[in-house]
């Protein structure tokens, strides 16, 4: 029986998605099939640039049509379209992705910075919005710290640009220094001031860093606009573990999905290769699987990391292949995946 456009088709509707639990063909994935001679060309559109099954959809693709079709040779090309839920958070804004802690000192900002680095290596448009207004390092992170932000002109802001990140922080509107005392209302305006007057453009990914614990600009975030979902940041300590709670409690009080938790300091590498659980062992993964969360990664901790911070160049550009770069590049694939289920969770499908 000849291989027809058709039969590849129905051959593909037995390869699901991985993460996504549905055929390439009724997630609208499949964008061109050509038939020629002995040749199968195909064209795939995944949900995320930083699609983490990627190998593994490639796989059964080729498994799946030289078994239903006899064809062993397959051109496969796999192009992007990351998907947002239903109602677009800001205009051209696709997904934004809250970045939290329950509190301060377990690396949540670094995190957040690499997370954001990640997503455009991997392709994707990115900003990343610093609100935590108490304590911003993000200007610094991307190292454009000092740097004044600039209105267009209809004053809207421009946000500044570095390692492909479109980036905005509380502490390019403030003099050097300064100390901030604001509470609520200010607090909101100011929030809504950066997320909905910024001229932020196209966007697959808006990460946003909060501050942490449990407050207002948490609360204000959820009122605003809506949140794809957040990710929590932790060590393995049992007092991390007694705070990320509450923030966990908290995302699901103002109904924001939780994408998974990132154990950040899992460990420390020693020169001989050995591991040193300088704060305890295992504790993020015990406490995720206990609330059935992904555990997107267990970052180590090392000096590239550390330096990185002050650097001004987050560590997934800096130094590649770092242990700690090479688990925050996983990470980010496995939040970008859950980005995808969220998503498409929320979208009619297509085909």
């Amino acid at each position: 029986m000849a291989v027809t456009r058709e039969r590849v088709l129905e051959a593909l509707k037995g390869v699901n998605d991985p993460e996504l639990h549905q055929d390439l063909v009724t997630l609208g994935m499949v964008d061109s099939v050509e038939v020629s001679d002995d040749t199968v060309k195909l064209e795939v559109t995944l949900t995320t640039p930083a699609c983490p099954m990627k190998a593994k959809i490639e796989q059964d693709i080729r498994a799946a049509i030289k078994k239903d079709l006899g064809v062993d040779k397959v051109e496969l090309t796999f192009g992007s379209v990351v998907r947002g839920p239903t109602q677009m958070p800001l205009p051209g804004v696709r997904n934004v992705i809250a970045v939290g802690s329950g509190k301060g000192g377990v690396g949540k900002s670094t995190m957040a910075a690499n997370l954001a680095a990640s997503l455009s290596l991997e392709g994707a448009l990115v900003g990343l919005l610093d609100a935590d207004i108490y304590g911003p390092s993000q200007g610094k992170m991307y190292g454009v710290e000092g740097k004044r932000l600039m209105a267009d002109d209809e004053k809207h802001i421009l946000p500044l640009r570095n390692h492909g990140v479109k980036v905005i922080s509380i502490a390019n509107l403030v003099e050097d220094g300064q100390a901030l005392t604001w509470r609520g209302p200010i607090l909101h305006g100011t929030l809504t001031q950066l997320l909905k007057q910024t001229v932020w453009g196209e966007l697959d990914y808006l990460v946003v860093d909060l501050p942490p614990g449990t407050g207002d600009v948490q609360l204000s975030l959820s009122q605003l606009v809506p949140v794809t979902g957040m990710v929590l940041v932790t060590t393995p300590q049992d007092m991390a573990l007694v705070d990320v709670r509450r923030a966990y409690t908290m995302a699901r009080k103002t109904h924001i999905p939780v994408l998974g938790v990132i154990e950040n300091m899992s460990y420390y590498a020693l020169p001989d290769g050995t591991k040193d659980h300088i704060f305890g062992e295992g504790g993020a993964e015990r406490w995720a699987a206990s609330e059935n969360l992904p555990l997107l990664g267990q970052v180590p901790i090392t000096r590239a990391l550390r330096e990185s911070g002050d650097s001004g160049t987050p560590l997934v550009v800096s130094h590649p292949d770092d242990p700690s770069a090479v688990e925050l590049r996983r990470a980010t694939r496995r939040m970008a995946g859950q980005v995808s289920i969220q998503s498409v969770n929320s979208l009619p499908m297509v085909g």
